[in-house]
Parts: structure tokens; sequence; C-alpha cells
């Protein structure tokens, strides 16, 4: 199976992309793309991308806290990317009196940078084919679980003798559904320090409106500095660290890039799906995404309105309402775009060639004939499981923020049962850091009318059989504003002076507290009634088709050796590569893929806490002092477009010119096309990026931050 597997793997790897821009790339297997990105017009070769003999671009690629995409622009650890990825930590620092978030923040100095307690940057330092490692002893007769069983075992061994230095860490990821694995060796430094962010006028400008749709005018980036021991090694936060000093620093151009040039983004994609059933991709339509819609919608108005009227509430809120916002929106342009784009049919005419060639041919018949109608049969049984996991994630993980309360002290209850007051103590260490930064900005009154609505939405979406015998109960009773108005007046959760009292008292009180507290009994209660109704049967379904798409994804890549396969995103390195690329929407409509500063004055609107400016800023565009960031026109360029495949994570990846240099930095998709996760369509998916001649016309001219600039290499490839 392997053997066959990696022959297949072998000759998709030596095809030409189907589409420009489609596919996220391991950097290892860039040879056999190099043609392919040269013909577009790159003018590097693989090894100047990915080395490990030489300091290549991906030395200056970072895994921002694990959650987004920086880039090193200067010998010196200055770092570059997003505002919204670095909106927590310029959050965390904000108060009333310094609103870094309403009026940005700039280090002058060094010894003004800000250190952020949990933030880390990791890069990769070598990638290796792992899969002999992790798949040997497994064989074809072995049921999933004995197959995970053997592939744990061989991964935890094999993550010990692959060659590290000691400050290194290896981590062992799976491919193409778990049919091969890929090891990283990486290092991570732990002391990354704030040195400037835009005001949220420019760094968030148009916010929720503009948010995944083009044209946008929005400044997006933030910088930090990483810092190391004196021998430029990882080292926790220490005044006595010094700026790293990289293996490779960007350049960045001047010139830009025009309309049909080479792009590549190279970055840390959070997760795709892009071999998925028509089955599935019908219930992301119909049921999955509508779900969460309906939640999050209801939600956001709550919160917005506590925003609009209070300005505390919106420091505190922002960060939390964005993060919220940011799936609603783009879950609705998921929807409307695999709609448009006929993806359910479009799959099914593929998987209908799939069966076609699979019946032909008696081997592949006896192998992947059950495939397809087993996956009808377990989607449909899985519905109305996917619908209700959906509903109870978003009311008790995602919207509701004391429920987040309850889970952690009814886990430091279960660490007491199992583990005595050691484990207790413990585990309340952990929490004490935590619950400090909670309550910082939590609002109880904005989280009670949250609940109270999401509580009502809860009871009547789940079905009478799976309801919660409580919830009913007390449902029936009252309305759910009076129900929870009582939950928050005799919790001890809903503040940090009531949390403390309970955590001051002894174990044995404290347990007894948090058994008895309402909020901590209601959390209890649906989440064991779903535990016993719901979660069983949606996780036996779930794993047979998590099992049954590893054969799926060999059976395509087997029946189809004509077609391009790349492995979906899994938060791993990758590069993606197109050209600068306006698109058509609708018809008779076309955007160009370039934005300006007049367009930014354009959608000015004073007072509006989306469409607001600084003085300062229309000030310099009045006075068309640009510097030297302007384009040949005379014009700031702001954002640009391209046809580079991007997702989640890529939040913050370099954008780089066919020379290697830096010419933006990604920060979203149009909306069109944010459906690209799960389908990808050349015609409209394209991703959003902040031109770097903004960045740089910001922090030099806007902020008077110029020391900034001395420190990066400023190149003009096209002159």
């Amino acid at each position: 199976m392997i053997r066959r597997f990696l022959t297949v793997l072998f000759l998709t790897t030596t095809l030409s992309v189907a589409h420009a821009g489609e596919g996220m790339w391991i950097p290892l297997l860039l040879k056999a793309l190099e043609g392919d990105m040269q013909a577009m017009g790159m003018k590097m070769t693989a090894e100047d991308i990915y080395s490990v003999n030489q300091g290549s671009l991906k030395d200056a690629i970072v895994h921002f806290g694990g959650f987004c995409t920086a880039e090193v622009i200067s010998d010196q650890g200055l770092i570059l990317t997003n505002h919204h990825c670095g909106y927590g930590q310029i959050q965390s620092h904000s108060t009333l009196e310094n609103n870094y978030l309403e009026d940005g923040f700039w280090a002058m100095n060094n010894s003004e940078e800000l250190p952020n307690p949990g933030l880390y940057a990791r890069f990769i330092v070598r990638i290796i084919d792992a899969t002999e490692m992790a798949m040997a002893g497994v064989t074809d007769d072995m049921t999933d679980a004995e197959r995970q069983s053997m592939i744990d075992k061989n991964l935890g061994i094999a993550e010990v003798a692959i060659r590290k230095e000691d400050w290194q860490e290896v981590m062992i990821r799976p491919f193409f559904k778990g049919n091969q694995y890929f090891a990283f060796v990486t290092e991570t430094y732990n002391d990354v320090r704030l040195v400037g962010a835009p005001p949220s006028s420019i760094g968030k400008f148009g916010a929720d409106t503009d948010n995944w749709v083009w044209p946008r005018h929005t400044g997006d980036f933030s910088m930090f500095r990483i810092y190391a021991s004196p021998d430029n090694r990882p080292a926790d936060y220490s005044p006595d660290n010094v700026p790293l000093k990289p293996r490779h620093s960007l350049p960045i151009s001047l010139d830009g890039v025009d309309e049909g040039d080479f792009t590549m983004v190279f970055g840390f994609p959070g997760r795709t799906d892009q071999y998925l059933p028509s089955y599935a991709v019908e219930n992301i339509i119909e049921t999955i995404d509508p779900t969460r819609i309906a939640v999050r919608e209801r939600s956001l108005e709550i919160i917005d309105q506590y925003m609009r009227s209070d300005a505390q509430a919106k420091i505190q809120y922002a960060s939390r309402f964005a993060s919220i916002a940011n799936g609603w929106k783009k879950w609705i342009g998921e929807v409307q775009g695999l709609k448009s784009k006929n993806a359910v049919a479009v799959k099914r005419a593929y998987e209908a060639e799939f069966t076609k060639r699979v019946n032909a041919n008696p081997a592949w018949r006896a192998q992947y004939g059950a495939l397809l109608p087993r996956f009808e049969q377990l989607y449909t049984e899985i519905e109305p499981y996917a619908k209700q996991r959906e509903l109870h994630n978003e009311v008790l993980n995602r919207n509701v923020e004391i429920f987040r309360v309850a889970s952690l002290l009814d886990r430091l209850a279960q660490r007491y049962e199992n583990n005595g007051a050691a484990g207790y103590t413990a585990y309340k260490a952990r929490l004490d850091g935590y619950f400090e930064g909670f309550y910082k900005n939590y609002r109880p009154e904005i989280d009670r009318d949250v609940l109270a609505t999401l509580l009502q939405r809860y009871h009547e979406g789940t079905p009478a059989d799976w309801q919660s015998a409580v919830l009913t109960e007390q449902m029936m009773r009252q309305s759910s504003a009076d129900y929870v108005e009582k939950l928050f007046a005799d919790s001890r959760l809903t503040s940090p002076e009531g949390l403390t009292k309970l955590y001051d008292d002894d174990i044995e009180d404290a347990i007894e507290h948090i058994d008895k507290d309402p909020i901590v009994q209601l959390y209890r209660a649906l989440t064991e009634n779903y535990n016993a109704t719901v979660a069983p049967r949606y996780s036996e379904l779930n794993d047979e088709i998590d099992g049954m798409m590893r054969d799926y994804m060999a059976a395509q890549m087997a029946v189809f050796p004509e077609h391009t396969f790349w492995p979906d995103a899994n938060s791993t390195l990758r590069v993606t590569y197109g050209k600068m690329m306006g698109y058509e929407p609708r018809d008779a409509v076309y955007y160009q893929p370039q934005t300006y500063l007049d367009g930014v004055i354009e959608k000015y609107v004073p007072g509006d806490y989306e469409f607001d400016l600084p003085a300062k800023l229309i000030e310099l565009y009045e006075a068309k002092d640009y510097g030297e960031y302007a384009d040949d026109n005379g014009k700031i360029p702001v954002c640009l477009i391209g046809s580079n495949h991007t997702s989640g994570g890529n939040s913050g990846s370099p954008a780089i010119d066919a020379s290697g240099n830096l010419v933006g930095l990604n920060f979203d998709r149009v909306w069109e096309g944010t459906m690209s996760d799960i389908f990808y369509d050349a015609e409209i998916c394209r991703n959003i990026m902040v031109d770097t001649r903004y960045v740089l016309f910001i922090v030099d001219k806007f902020a008077g931050a110029g020391w900034l600039i001395e420190e990066m290499k400023l190149v003009h490839p096209k002159k």
C-alpha cells in the first residue's frame, strides 16, 4: 500500500498545476514545480526558497503564536504580521489612558518595545519525509484503531530518533489524509516584543463592513521583534536578551507588482478540505454553516449594541467581536460561493467519472467501489448529529464566555477527584493567570444578554428527545431572560471577587462551592446530556468517515493520475503561487487588483467607528507628502489581490515577488472566494494583501518611526 501511494505521489508532483494559484505546496517538494513557477515569471530556484545548506526564504518565515504567520524583515529580528494577528497583544497593553488600539503604538527604540508573555515565534529548520518511519509495521488488514496505535508508537520513536540540536524540537504531521507523514525540525523563540501598530482606524479600517470584501483599504499590519539569548538561541524573556540575528530576512520592494506579475505566499495555512465528497459539501451548505451563522448573528447583534454605546466595552470586546464576526461573515460567503459555483454538482460530475473508471477496473472496483455509496449513507445519518454538535459548540464553547470559566472549574474539580489535592493545586496554579486576563475584559451584563438569547435558541433548536431535562424544566417555568438573570445573580463566577472568594476557601469547600454554583450546574447538565445523546454516535460516524477519507484520497490519486494533487493544509509550512490578478465577480463587473490611498479618503466618514481616519493621515494625503513610497503615478498603493491559494493561518504571510522581495502582507480573501478551503475556483478565488509601500509610508511618514526603516533593506528590482 505504501509503495503504491509513494509512486502515485511522485507522479502527481511532477505534473503541471491545473489552475494558476491552486495548491498549498510543501517547500521540500518544490523542485518538481520549479519549471512551472518559472514559466509563470519566477526568477528564483527551488533552492532559493527552501534550503537546509544555506539561508533561504523559509528561514524568514515565522509561525506567529501558532495562529498566524509573520516574516523577518531586518537582520535585527524585526518581524511583520497583521494588525489582527497582533490584536490580542495590542489590546492587552491598552488602557483608557494609553489606548493603543485607538491611537496606535510605536516604540522609538529597543527599550520601549513591550514583552508579551505566552507569545512565541517558531521557525522551520528542515523538513523530512517520515512516511517510512511512521508506517513501519502497518498492514492492510489492520483495523483503523490498530493502524493508528502502530503509527502513534512509530511517531514517538521517530521524534526521538530524528537528529536535532538540544534547543530544537521535532513535530510530525500526517498528509494526504494520513497516507504520508512529514517531520519538521523547529526552533521556538519565546521572547517576542511589540514594536509598533497603527491605530485601528488604519489597521482595521473598514472593520466588519469591509471584512472579506474587495476593494479593500485596510493597513492590516503590526510589527514585533524576536529576542534571543546572547548566543542567538531561543530563550525565555530576559532583559539580557538581544535582537535575533536571523538566517535570512526579506528585502522589501519599493516597486511593487503589476497585474500579471508572479506572486508567492509563504506561510502556515490552517486547514483545508479540498477532497471532500459531494455529500460532505452539501452538508456544509445546508446544515453546518447555517447553524453557525444563526448563532453568531444573534451574539454579534448584542455585543455590537454595547460597543456602540460604551467606550470601555469597545476596548474590552473589540478583539472578541472581531473573532466572532470573522467566522460568521466567512461562512456566509462560503455558502454563497459554493452555491454560485455549483460546487455540489461539480463534485458529483467528478464522482461520476471516478465511479466510471473504478467500475472499468476489476481491482479498483473491489477496492474502491463501495466508497461513495457508503459516504452517502454516512452523511445522511450524521446530518442531525452534526447540526446539534455545531449548535452545542457555538453556545457552550464559543459565544458564551462564562461557560469557559465553568468548563475550567469543572475540569479543576475533576483533577481533584482523579489526582487529589496535588492535582487540584497544580491545575489551579495554571488557571490563576488565565482568570486574571479573562476578568480584565469581561462584562457580565453583555454575557448575560448573550446567554439569555442563545439559551432560548439552543433549547428550541434541539430535538425533543435530545433536550436536557434540566433546561426543559427551567424554560417551562420562566423566560430565558429571567432564568439567566437569576443564574448570574446567584453565581460566584461572574466577577473576579466572587471567584477569589471561591478560591480562597480550602480545597474541599472550594469543590463544594463549584459543585453548587448554578452556572457550573447548567454547564454540566447540558454537557452531560450532549455527551449521552449526541456525542457517541457522532464520533462513531465521524471516525468511520475519517478512515474512509484516507482510502478515498489514495483512490483519487490512483484513479486520476493526470490530475495534480496537493496535501490539504494542516498548519504546516506551505508555498502557494500565482499572479497579481483582478477578477469578475458578476456580469459586467471587473475588480482591478490594486487600491490606493485615494480610495481610503473616499470611504472616510468622520466619527464612524469603521471608516473614521486620523487627522494626520488626511493631512499627509492633502499635502501629497508620500516620501519615496508612491508609485510611478505619484499615488500610494494600499492593497492588492492575487490568485494565491490561502486560508486561515496565512494571515500575516509574506507576498513575495519573482525575485524573493517582499511586496505585500496577506490578510484576507475576497468574499466570493471564501469557499476556497473546500472548493478552489481560479476565476474568483483571490487573496487580499497590504501593499508593503503602504506599510512603509505609515511607519515612516505617519508614525515617525524612521529608525525602523533604517534597519530594513529597501530595493528597486524593476529599476
